[in-house]
């Protein structure tokens, strides 16, 4: 299975529903919480290529965006093929 990350904030709906969805592939993501900022939000940003919103979603080290950009992958069949390596 693809080592998948998720840089996420308390109470944001745009990461629940980005986790839902991994959730409902089987997927477990090692999630970095930058609610309080600190390296952690810097590191994010320089991975996104300066993307500040979150959930930024990275699958083996590859930036997928955000849950919208997920989701739109997932419909073009494109996330379980990089899930699955």
């Amino acid at each position: 299975m693809a080592k998948v990350e998720i840089y996420t904030k308390a109470f944001c709906p745009y990461c629940t529903r980005a986790k839902q969805l991994l959730a409902s592939k089987g997927v477990r993501p090692e999630e970095y919480d930058i609610t309080m900022g600190g390296p952690q939000r810097a590191e994010m940003i320089q991975r996104a290529d300066g993307r500040t919103t979150v959930p930024q979603v990275f699958i083996d080290g590859r930036h997928i965006g955000g849950s919208d950009d997920l989701a739109a992958l997932d419909r073009a069949g494109g996330l379980d093929p990089l899930l699955s390596t």
